[in-house]
C-alpha cells in the first residue's frame, strides 16, 4: 500500500520490534544541518513572521536524525555479504553499500523512490541469531545531531522545502543536507481489552488540525541535560552534552510522557515501548518520526474517563476513538478511515501492520528461551 503523504524509513519486522535495550545511538555535530548564510537568513525570516503571528511559540532544541544502521536478519555466508531488510509493498529497496552493509541516509523521496545507501566501514553489521545475542548487541544505531523547532519551520515546514533539498544534494550529495529534520516520537497504545488508541486533534495545533492522530510528540535533549544534571538553556544546549545510553532512554520514555499527557493514562499503567521502526511525513519534506507500540494495563474504558477528566496537553485533542487491532490490521487506502488519519498515524499503521509488535511484549514479558 502506498499513499504519497508518508512512507517507512525503516521497519524492525525480523525482531517483532526493538527494545530499549537493542537501539543506541551515535552522537556527533557532524549530523547537524549544514548551514548556509542565505538559508539561516530565511529561517530568521520565517521564524519572525510566524512569531509576530503566534507570540506563544517556543524554539526549543530537538534530535536530528541523520542516518541509521540495522543489523541483519540473517546471517552472512561467506560468498554473500549481508543484505537490507526487503522493503514493504509500494516501499523502494535499501540499496546495497560497496561493502553489503545497511548503513542509510535517512532519505525515502516518496513511497516509491529507494532509500540511499552510505558507507562506513570501520562499523560492521550485527548478525541477529537468537535472543541471548539480541540482548547482547544492540541492532539499530541511530545517529543523531541536534536541531530547533525554528530550524524546522524554516526549513521543513517551509514553501521552499522542495529547493532546499535540491541545493542539498547538488552541493552536499544529500538532499537532506539542508533540512532541520528533528525526529519525532509517536506511539500505538493497546488496551488491556485489545483496543487501540487514536484522537483527534484540536484545530488549535499547528499541524493536521481535525484529523485522527495517535499520541505523540518529541524527545527532548534539554531533558537528556537535566537528567546529566546540567542545568542549560535551549540555545545553549550542545551535542558534547549528551551521552548516548540517556539519550536512547529519552527516545523511549518521551513517547511514554506523551501517552501519559495527551490521553491522562499514568505511566505505571504502560509496558515498555517496543520501536516498530521510524516513517516519514512527506507534508513536511520526509520529516521522521520513531513511531513505538505501548500496551496499556488499562480497559478502553478506563483510558476514555481517564481522557475526558483531561491531562496536561488536554487542549491539543477533541476526540478519542478506539479501533480493535483487526481493524487496524485492515487498514489501507480504501478505508473510509484512512483519510481522516494525519500523515505520522498513517506512518504508524503501517508500521503496526508490518511489524505485529505485540509478539515483542509477549516475548520480553517471558523472557529469553
Amino acid at each position: 500500500m502506498t499513499d504519497s503523504e508518508v512512507s517507512v524509513l525503516l521497519h524492525c519486522a525480523a525482531w517483532s520490534g526493538l527494545l530499549e535495550s537493542q537501539v543506541q545511538a551515535e552522537l556527533s555535530e557532524r549530523f547537524n544541518r549544514q548551514t548556509d548564510p542565505s538559508v539561516d537568513h530565511q529561517i530568521e525570516e520565517v521564524w519572525t513572521a510566524r512569531v509576530s503571528k503566534e507570540p506563544w511559540l517556543f524554539n526549543g532544541s530537538k534530535f536530528r536524525l541523520h542516518s541509521f544502521r540495522l543489523a541483519s536478519s540473517r546471517p552472512a555466508s561467506p560468498k554473500q555479504p549481508a543484505g537490507p531488510q526487503r522493503p514493504l509493498p509500494g516501499e523502494g529497496e535499501l540499496k546495497h553499500c560497496r561493502n553489503g552493509e545497511e548503513e542509510n541516509l535517512c532519505v525515502n523521496d516518496s513511497p516509491r523512490d529507494a532509500i540511499q545507501s552510505g558507507v562506513d566501514e570501520r562499523n560492521p553489521p550485527v548478525k541477529s541469531k537468537n535472543w541471548d545475542e539480541r540482548e547482547a548487541a544492540p541492532l539499530l544505531t541511530l545517529r543523531l545531531g541536534l536541531t530547533c523547532y525554528k530550524d524546522y519551520l524554516g526549513t521543513n515546514w517551509s514553501r521552499r522545502a522542495a529547493e532546499l533539498r535540491q541545493r542539498g544534494e547538488v552541493e552536499f550529495g544529500d538532499p537532506l543536507a539542508l533540512l532541520a529534520q528533528p525526529l519525532g516520537v509517536g506511539g500505538v497504545l493497546c488496551t488491556d481489552d485489545g483496543q487501540v488508541v487514536l484522537i483527534r486533534r484540536s484545530q488549535r495545533v499547528a499541524e493536521a488540525g481535525g484529523l485522527l492522530d495517535i499520541p505523540g510528540g518529541h524527545p527532548e535533549p534539554k531533558a537528556v541535560c537535566e537528567r546529566l544534571g546540567r542545568r542549560v538553556r535551549e540555545e545553549q544546549i550542545g551535542v558534547h552534552m549528551m551521552q548516548r545510553r540517556p539519550v536512547v532512554s529519552e527516545l523511549f520514555s518521551s513517547v511514554c510522557g506523551e501517552i501519559r499527557d495527551e490521553v491522562n493514562v499514568p505511566l505505571s499503567s504502560l509496558g515498555a515501548p517496543v520501536l516498530m521502526g521510524v516513517a516519514l511525513n512527506h507534508t513536511s519534506a520526509g520529516r521522521p518520526s520513531a513511531e513505538f507500540y505501548v500496551s496499556c494495563s488499562l480497559t478502553s474504558d478506563e483510558v476514555r474517563r481517564l481522557y475526558r477528566k483531561g491531562g496536561a496537553e488536554a487542549s491539543e485533542s477533541t476526540e478519542i476513538i478506539f479501533l480493535c487491532k483487526t481493524e487496524v490490521m485492515q487498514l489501507d487506502r480504501r478505508s473510509p478511515l484512512w483519510p481522516q488519519l494525519c500523515p505520522s498515524a498513517k506512518g504508524a499503521v503501517l508500521l503496526y501492520q508490518t511489524v505485529k509488535p505485540s509478539r515483542a511484549t509477549t516475548a520480553s514479558e517471558e523472557g529469553p528461551r
